[in-house]
C-alpha cells in the first residue's frame, strides 16, 4: 500500500507537468500568431507608404513636374494636349470645401442626436433610433452620390432658388455630411453613456436640471471621446471618393464659391485611374503624389486626435 500511495502523487505530478507544458506551448503559439498578425499589418502599412513615396519620386523625376510648383502652385491641369500644371492647392481647396460643408452638417446634428440618445431618449426609443441611424452608414456611397445629383442639387436649385452648377461642392458636401452623421452620433453617444452615473447624480443633488447636467457635466466629461469621433468623421470626409467623384465635378480650381464645380484629391485619383491614360505617363504617376498628400493629411489628423484624446481624457475609479 505504501508503494501505491507513493506512486499516485508521482503520476499526478507528471500528468500536471505535461498539462502545464502543453498549456505553455499553446500560449506561446497564440502569442506568436498574434505577434505575426500585428507584424503583418505593420508591414502592409510600410509597404503602402514605400509604394507612395517611390512612385511620387518617379512623378517628380519627370520633366513636366516641379516640386516647387507642386507645393505652391495654384493650377492643376494634367490633361493631354494642353500645358500641364501640377499645383496641388486647387485639389486641396476642393477637398477642404467638401469637408467643411460636411462637418457643418454632421457635427452639430450628430452631437445633438448623441446627447438626445444618451440623456433624454427612453431605452425603448433608443433601441429603435440608434440602429435606424446607423443604417445610414451601411448605404453604399455611390447611392449618396446619385442622391446628391438627383435630389439635393435640384432641391437647392429649384426649391431654394440657389444658383449653382449641376456638379458643385455644396451638394457633394451635404451628401458627405449625411454619410458622416451616423459615425459622429454613434461614437459620441457611446462616449456620453460611458460617463459614470455618479457624476450625474452628484449634479442632480446640487440642484442641476437635465439640461445643466447634460451640457455642463456629461459633455465635458466625454469630451475626449467626442473629439475623437469628430476627427474620425473629418478623416472619412477627406477620404470620401464616390460621392465627390459623382457630384462634385472634375474641374480643379481655387474658389471661394461652393456653388461651383470643383475637384477633390480623391476625385482626381478616380478620374485618372478610370481614364484612358498610359501607365507610364505623368498623369498616371500624379495619382501617387496626390495620394501621398492625402495620406499625410490623414496621418496628421490621427496624431492630432491622439494628442487631444490624451489632453482631455478623464480617468474614473
Amino acid at each position: 500500500m505504501a508503494i501505491a500511495n507513493d506512486a499516485t502523487p508521482r503520476i499526478l505530478t507528471q500528468r500536471s507537468l505535461r498539462s502545464l507544458g502543453a498549456t505553455r506551448v499553446g500560449e506561446s503559439l497564440i502569442y506568436v500568431a498574434l505577434a505575426g498578425c500585428a507584424l503583418f499589418t505593420v508591414l502592409i502599412t510600410l509597404s503602402i507608404i514605400g509604394l507612395l513615396i517611390g512612385q511620387t519620386l518617379q512623378f517628380f523625376s519627370m520633366p513636366e513636374t516641379d516640386v516647387w510648383e507642386f507645393v505652391t502652385g495654384t493650377k492643376w491641369n494634367p490633361l493631354l494636349g494642353e500645358t500641364k500644371h501640377f499645383g496641388i492647392w486647387p485639389l486641396i481647396c476642393g477637398t477642404m470645401w467638401v469637408t467643411v460643408i460636411a462637418m457643418a452638417i454632421a457635427l452639430p446634428l450628430g452631437l445633438v442626436s448623441a446627447i438626445y440618445l444618451a440623456e433624454y431618449a427612453p431605452a425603448w426609443l433608443r433601441n429603435i433610433l440608434k440602429p435606424s441611424l446607423e443604417l445610414l452608414a451601411g448605404i453604399p456611397t455611390v447611392v449618396y452620390g446619385f442622391f446628391a445629383l438627383v435630389v439635393i442639387t435640384p432641391f437647392l436649385r429649384d426649391g431654394l432658388g440657389i444658383q449653382l452648377d449641376y456638379y458643385n461642392a455644396l451638394s457633394a458636401g451635404i451628401a458627405v455630411g449625411i454619410l458622416c452623421l451616423p459615425t459622429i452620433a454613434s461614437l459620441s453617444e457611446d462616449a456620453l453613456r460611458a460617463v459614470p452615473g455618479r457624476l450625474r447624480e452628484a449634479a442632480y443633488g446640487l440642484g442641476g436640471t437635465k439640461f445643466d447636467v447634460s451640457m455642463k457635466v456629461v459633455v465635458p466629461a466625454a469630451l475626449s471621446g467626442i473629439i475623437s469621433a469628430f476627427l474620425l468623421a473629418v478623416a472619412r470626409a477627406i477620404g470620401e471618393t464616390m460621392i465627390v467623384a459623382l457630384a462634385a465635378g472634375n474641374m480643379a480650381r481655387l474658389t471661394a464659391d461652393p456653388r461651383q464645380q470643383i475637384q477633390t484629391m480623391t476625385g482626381h485619383m478616380t478620374q485618372m485611374a478610370t481614364g484612358d491614360i498610359s501607365n507610364f505617363g505623368v498623369e498616371y504617376f500624379s495619382i501617387y503624389s496626390v495620394a501621398l498628400v492625402l495620406f499625410l493629411i490623414t496621418f496628421l489628423l490621427s496624431i492630432l486626435g491622439n494628442i487631444i484624446r490624451m489632453r482631455f481624457q478623464e480617468a474614473y475609479d
